[in-house]
């Protein structure tokens, strides 16, 4: 549901990037919704954000790992130079001038922020060009996946 939500309030940038969203049966996790539903927006916000001229794919996962739950935002935008995978996580960084692409530097601070503060961790997995993974995990059980669909995409608009 926080997946559906957060791709409602940027549903009109979705449409204007002609983006296809997918997500997995993800868990139930014990984390604030509005924080949940923040850290997904943010996530999904700039992957639309920092997107290449080619179609926009994002696709969103999870599955059991070492006791708790590893989520992925995955997508095939302009990705991230490796020296930079720890600087964009601190709050105004950013990698481009607000003339490229508009934005405070502060999206991916409040993801970790949340993240961290619910217990798990964050980090990114990108090269530039090939778009980029952002993983991060959350306590949680095993067997709590909703019961929605496997391949859900994104609802027609309207």
């Amino acid at each position: 549901e926080s997946v559906r939500r957060s791709l409602s309030n940027l549903q009109v940038a979705v449409q204007q990037a002609n983006a296809q969203v997918i997500f997995d049966r993800l868990p139930l996790v014990r984390v604030h919704q509005v924080l949940l539903d923040q850290l997904f927006q943010n996530l999904i916000g700039n992957a639309i954000k920092y997107r290449k001229e080619e179609p926009l794919r994002i696709h969103i996962a999870a599955q059991w790992r070492d006791g708790q739950w590893l989520f992925s935002v995955s997508d095939n935008g302009i990705g991230i130079d490796s020296q930079y995978k720890e600087q964009i996580f601190g709050i105004f960084k950013r990698l481009h001038t607000s003339s490229e692409y508009s934005g405070t530097g502060i999206g991916l601070a409040i993801c970790q922020r949340i993240v961290e503060r619910s217990g798990g961790r964050i980090w990114v997995e990108s090269e530039p060009g090939k778009g980029s993974t952002f993983f991060f995990t959350l306590p949680g059980e095993q067997g709590s996946e909703c019961d929605s669909d496997k391949k859900a995409p994104l609802p027609p608009p309207g």
